[in-house]
């Protein structure tokens, strides 16, 4: 039976495959968009979850808050390793990381350097901790010693290729001799960190001090099996408050200098975050990567589904569509003994196996763009054919959307009088037909609302890419020096000379670059209590020419100059720290961080710039003068300069300079750009499934009003006869769409409107919601309608009505 059921659902296919074509077209598209989104989501819901452990991980993070400030940190201080583990019996074991930056690391023997990005202090319990399988090595010795490390097996096939490593030195920044203990297996794509190095903790002389009130150190830990978290936090609190009381009133030098602190609203409170949250609800400082977020995963998500949605109305649109015309077929076979069960299991067979052709369609067309969709999500995804899974998801899929599609014409049509449907009594179509008007609504209702999605996700990214930043982006070449070894004076010295050099500055401090270098400290003004009038400060420094070199105004006073002595004790302070302060003449004022400093005079205030990220209000700046820098040269170039001719000119000096160490630079707009690439390819994704959203949907509508042209040829050609003209016949198959994608517009235009405003409010400086955004996506959506009903009324008006007549 299903093979009869089966070969007669091919014949009906095949004698109608215009519109089955279209049909399964837009249907495996569909499907292909929501295989990729959800291999996508799934990824991302997955992060970390290959660790064995993962349900018993925690890190343990820090909130700041003082003077109503509060910043919430991922790092805390070195001394809670080992007290967690000793103090709460509910805790395994401790592990910690250090991160340091770049190192310059060339095999021992050899000249060339290549420069890590990725090499970061741990210790040797994040082996136990983490799922790291470790592929050469003892598991019980590595980092147990100081100068030792292990290397990821990628690292580790960089200096040695398929040898063994173990033993093997490598040096680093040119002094330091490191023996490789251990290679691992590089670690996967879904892990919150990627490190290709990991070195000693037992060689870093900051783990090796008694102070409770640093904060630098990534902390993680293991709970015991069936432990519960409910006091973890409250016992770190304490641990924590017993050893800061003493130390902050030691350094203070008085006996109740943490009961000030508290008293004045201020709070160190520690907090443990599980480990599978880190990546999609964490935006701590610092984190080890960019992290993802949950909304953007709830956004693909939503997008997937609408795709989908969008697709399968097109599949029911068309099938209840062509089911009203099979009216007279279902009386006739009911007339001839059919079962009602035997119609049934006929039209479930031809939508299901329309379902299945879409499906194999989707698999293949996933394979063709899988690299693409990979490159625009920055990803390493793949087709679980074999997982059982995805096979279930397949053939639930199929089903599913069999049945859906095939309900109307299976349970409905089957259940006619077959008399009355041979005799035409029947009034067909007139359920389906409004099922149809409810459909086409809804699905042009979910392209408006992608469309205007799109269309205020490009104007924000547009508005943060020209919005004036306090400081010139363009024409700025910064290298990076760090671990430049050789003198970087003259290195500096012969690249000002050059004849396109505009100015150059040297400071780790940039802007877009605060993965790198970052310093909050707290300051107050002298004569004032540091316990309760403090603020928590960025505190950068730079040369002689850095306001020059990237543009930044000064507002009030002056900035550092070469013929002032005295400025090695002088500050200059952003509006933000003015406003911080309270300080009403600003010049003059004195401030400290240290009771034991000396105090720094305030001699200039500059304009606010962002140095974050425009997500981010601008926070207070201090700024101190430092002409020994040498981690990055940042280069103004004059405007009209051939960027090629420049850069080679660079590299010349590079290699002349450090011929053994690689050359590392980039542009300050790229940088910048880099900060927001999440939002560039939300908006590119958004971009291109909305535009597939459109195309699926005018795809349903052609063949629609193809299959609606061809029900009416008979009417059409009447009126045509009796003198209708284009124009009648072309508005008369065109209004109702038209009403229906007016109808829709007025429903999506209240939703976008509210999506996009909570999307747009996680950014501190972002564009107004805009009219014409809306009014466009209307007219968009009416456009693309009118063209696509209009090709097909054009073309059922233009037919000749004799040949439509005699068919009669």
């Amino acid at each position: 039976m299903l093979q009869n059921y089966l070969k007669i659902a091919w014949r009906k296919i095949w004698t109608q495959r215009f519109y089955a074509g279209i049909n399964i077209l837009g249907l495996a598209i569909g499907i292909a968009c929501c295989l990729l989104i959800s291999l996508f989501v799934l990824d991302e819901l997955n992060y970390d979850s290959f660790n064995e452990k993962a349900d018993r991980i925690y890190r343990i993070t820090m909130d700041l808050k003082m003077n109503g400030q509060v910043q919430e940190f991922a790092v805390v201080t070195s001394r809670l390793k080992d007290a967690v583990v000793s103090e709460i019996p509910e805790i395994e074991t401790a592990g910690r990381f250090r991160s340091t930056g770049q190192w310059l690391v060339r095999k021992e023997g050899v000249v060339q350097n290549l420069r890590e990005t990725k090499a970061i202090y741990a210790d040797a319990e994040v082996f136990d901790i983490f799922t790291i399988p470790l592929l050469q090595g003892d598991p019980n010795q590595i980092l147990q010693e100081p100068n030792t490390l292990v290397l990821s097996q990628s690292a580790a096939e960089r200096y040695f290729g398929t040898a063994n490593a173990v033993g093997e030195i490598l040096i680093l920044d040119n002094e330091e001799s490191y023996r490789v203990d251990g290679v691992y297996e590089d670690l996967p794509s879904n892990s919150h960190f990627h490190y290709d190095f990991f070195l000693s903790m037992e060689g870093l002389e900051e783990v090796k001090n008694d102070i409770w009130l640093d904060n630098n150190f990534f902390t993680y830990f293991l709970l015991k099996p069936n432990a519960a978290t409910d006091n973890i936090a409250a016992k770190i609190n304490e641990i924590f408050r017993n050893n800061a009381r003493a130390q902050m009133n030691e350094f203070s030098g008085s006996d109740n200098a943490f009961e000030e602190f508290e008293s004045a609203g201020n709070s160190v409170t520690y907090d443990i975050q599980f480990l599978k949250s880190i990546h999609l609800d964490s935006n701590l400082i610092p984190e080890h990567e960019p992290n993802g977020s949950r909304a953007f995963v709830w956004i693909f998500s939503a997008i997937a589904l609408f795709i989908l949605m969008i697709a399968c109305i097109n599949f029911m649109n068309l099938s209840t569509a062509r089911s009203a015309n099979r009216a007279k077929e279902v009386g006739m076979r009911k007339v001839l003994g059919s079962q009602r069960s035997n119609l049934i299991g006929q039209f479930l067979a031809e939508s299901t196996l329309m379902s299945a052709i879409a499906f194999i369609f989707a698999i293949g067309i996933c394979l063709l763009v899988m690299p693409a969709f990979n490159d625009l999500t920055d990803k390493t995804l793949s087709i679980p054919f074999i997982h059982p899974l995805f096979i279930a998801a397949v053939l639930t899929g199929i089903a599913g959307v069999g049945l859906l599609a095939g309900s109307y014409p299976a349970f409905f049509l089957s259940a006619f009088d077959p008399l009355k449907t041979i005799k035409g009594k029947l009034q067909q179509g007139s359920k389906s037909g409004r099922l149809r008007q409810i459909l086409v609504t809804s699905q042009f209702s979910i392209s408006i609302i992608l469309m205007i999605g799109t269309g205020v996700i490009y104007n924000q990214l547009k508005y943060i890419q020209n919005q004036r930043l306090g400081f010139d982006k363009e024409q700025v070449l910064i290298l990076n020096t760090f671990g430049y070894s050789n003198s970087f004076e003259s290195l500096k010295n012969q690249i000002e000379v050059l004849p396109e050099v505009n100015s150059t500055t040297a400071s780790c401090f940039l802007p877009a670059f605060g993965k790198f270098c970052r310093n909050n400290v707290e300051f107050w003004e002298t004569g004032k209590n540091p316990n309760t009038d403090s603020q928590t400060i960025q505190w950068w420094s730079g040369d002689y020419d850095y306001l020059q070199t990237l543009g930044i105004e000064l507002k009030t006073g002056r900035f550092f100059e070469e013929q002032f002595s005295t400025d090695t004790t002088a500050v200059v302070l952003n509006e933000a720290a003015v406003r911080a302060f309270s300080l009403e003449n600003p010049i003059g004022s004195r401030l400290q961080n240290d009771p034991n400093m000396k105090p720094l005079t305030v001699i200039g205030v500059i304009k606010n710039f962002n140095f974050n990220s425009l997500r981010d209000e601008i926070t207070p700046l201090v700024m101190t003068l430092n002409t020994e820098s040498d981690s990055r040269l940042a280069i103004r170039v004059e405007a009209g300069t051939n960027m090629g001719n420049f850069i080679s000119k660079i590299e010349n000096i590079w290699q002349q300079n450090a011929p053994s160490e690689p050359i590392d630079y980039t542009f300050l707009d790229e940088s910048i750009n880099q900060v927001y690439e999440s939002e560039q390819r939300l908006g590119t994704i958004f971009l291109l499934f909305a535009g597939l959203a459109i195309f699926i949907a005018c795809l349903g509508l052609f063949a629609l009003v193809a299959f609606t042209a061809e029900r009416r040829k008979k009417e059409i050609s009447i009126r045509k006869t009796l003198g209708a003209s284009v124009s009648n016949l072309v508005s008369l198959l065109s209004k109702e769409f038209l009403i229906l994608v007016i109808v829709a517009l007025i429903i999506s235009i209240p939703i976008a409107y509210y999506a996009m405003y909570q999307w747009l409010q996680s950014f501190a400086y972002r564009i107004k919601l805009q009219w014409w955004v809306f009014a466009l996506a209307g007219v968009v959506a009416i456009g693309i309608a009118l063209l696509t009903v209009s090709f097909q009324s054009v073309k059922a008006a233009l037919a000749n009505p004799v040949k439509s007549l005699r068919s009669e």
